[in-house]
């Protein structure tokens, strides 16, 4: 009997062993692959934003991979400066973790967006044109709205004040409601659209109704029905990130830097 107990332990201290190591040869295969969809995600929501690709489009991940190496560079910025940083591996950088991270990262001044840290570095996408130029630059977003914190991405084009585009990949919101953020026919009314005025402020607010044409009306775009705590979510992330506590410094920058010639 207790030779039966003391062999029924051993074989289930065994399987226990086996079923672990199982386990975690699966979780790390899956995060491998996890890892490559999320990067694969980011690269397709840039691509929306800057307006390289369109909604619907079937892309594979070569094709993917490929329209971004093309049209596309990732660089990392330090935000306190306003400087590009250089590195080999900006495309890696995980801006969201390293906001995480107190060795990476500062605590953020009080904002509306309820951003509680700032990382060190910001990753930034800069358009190529036709003749290698800069067409336009692509910024990391992110803020709370009514449930949850909306994460996207905000497109400028060259003279780094005018909207190119939006896309919003991960949120919380009611659906039909503050989710239709991520609608695309809400999206289309950003473009031409001034995020920031002649001095280097942000100006851009989601209103409440119906915005006019960005020639009249630039500074404001069409609000969420039913959605005013969402509404004021998205002005206020485009406020914090487009000020001098995140990306402010370096668009003015560089900027100044286009300008110059």
């Amino acid at each position: 009997m207790e030779h039966s107990a003391r062999h029924t332990v051993i074989f289930t201290t065994a399987l226990c062993v086996v079923f672990s190591l199982l386990v975690s040869a699966v979780a790390v295969a899956l995060k491998d692959r996890q890892d490559e969809n999320q990067r694969l995600d980011r690269i397709k929501n840039v691509l929306l934003a800057a307006g390289l690709s369109q909604r619907g489009e079937s892309l594979s991940r070569d094709e993917l991979n490929q329209r971004f190496e093309q049209k596309l560079e990732a660089k990392l910025v330090d935000l306190a400066k306003g400087n590009f940083v250089d590195t080999d591996d900006a495309l890696d950088y995980d801006q969201r973790r390293a906001a995480k991270d107190p060795d990476r990262s500062r605590p953020a001044p009080d904002n509306g967006a309820k951003v509680q840290r700032v990382p060190d570095l910001g990753l930034v996408y800069l358009i190529r044109g036709e003749s290698g130029g800069v067409d336009g630059v692509v910024l990391p977003v992110e803020g709370y709205g009514l449930w949850s914190t909306m994460y996207g991405y905000l497109a400028l084009e060259a003279d780094l004040r005018t909207v190119r585009g939006i896309t919003f990949y991960e949120h919380g919101e009611t659906p039909g409601l503050g989710g239709e953020i991520a609608n695309p026919r809400w999206q289309a009314g950003w473009p031409g659209r001034q995020a920031i005025d002649e001095k280097g402020e942000p100006r851009l607010r989601v209103k409440k109704g119906t915005a006019g044409p960005p020639e009249r009306d630039p500074y404001q775009v069409d609000g969420l029905s039913g959605a005013t705590i969402t509404s004021n979510g998205v002005t206020n992330m485009l406020s914090f990130w487009l000020g001098d506590a995140a990306f402010g410094p370096f668009l003015d920058s560089y900027r100044n830097q286009q300008e110059a010639g």
